[in-house]
């Protein structure tokens, strides 16, 4: 299994949103230039969000994008399953009927062993844990 750039740099976006939250919208290419993504890919990704209300934009002059929740409510799971939909590592993982020897194959185990450390790690993982993580690497970790 791969995550996308897709998936990578809407965690990246998100992490940036909770990063620099100060109460006010942040602008796209503020992220964008902090991040060091394209502010046009940054557009697509952040409509999905929008969508999704993971986001809200404020429009105007001073607009730009704010959470819609706190950090410690967004798993890493949430984001990447939408911007990447599934995250299990084959199809019969998900939907058992896409594979005619499910009853009779033995590396099943394997992918349901996968998908299940998969989705543990990631819905454990919150956006104010990476929030935390990037502070205490940066040294402006305050308790």
């Amino acid at each position: 299994m791969r995550i996308s750039t897709k998936g990578r740099y809407a965690l990246r976006l998100m992490l940036d949103l909770a990063l620099n939250n100060t109460g006010e919208p942040i602008s796209l290419k503020d992220i964008a230039r902090r991040q060091e993504i394209s502010d046009k890919y940054l557009e697509q990704i952040i409509s999905v969000l929008n969508k999704a209300k993971y986001v809200k934009s404020i429009r105007g002059a001073q607009g730009g994008y704010i959470l819609t929740k706190r950090p410690e409510e967004y798993t890493v799971g949430m984001i990447l399953r939408l911007t990447e939909g599934s995250l299990a590592p084959v199809a019969c993982v998900e939907d058992e009927d896409t594979c005619d020897k499910m009853n009779d194959c033995a590396t099943v185990l394997v992918w349901k062993k996968m998908n299940e450390a998969i989705n543990q790690v990631v819905d454990s993982i919150t956006l104010a844990d990476l929030v935390d993580y990037e502070r205490q690497r940066v040294g402006e970790y305050v308790i």
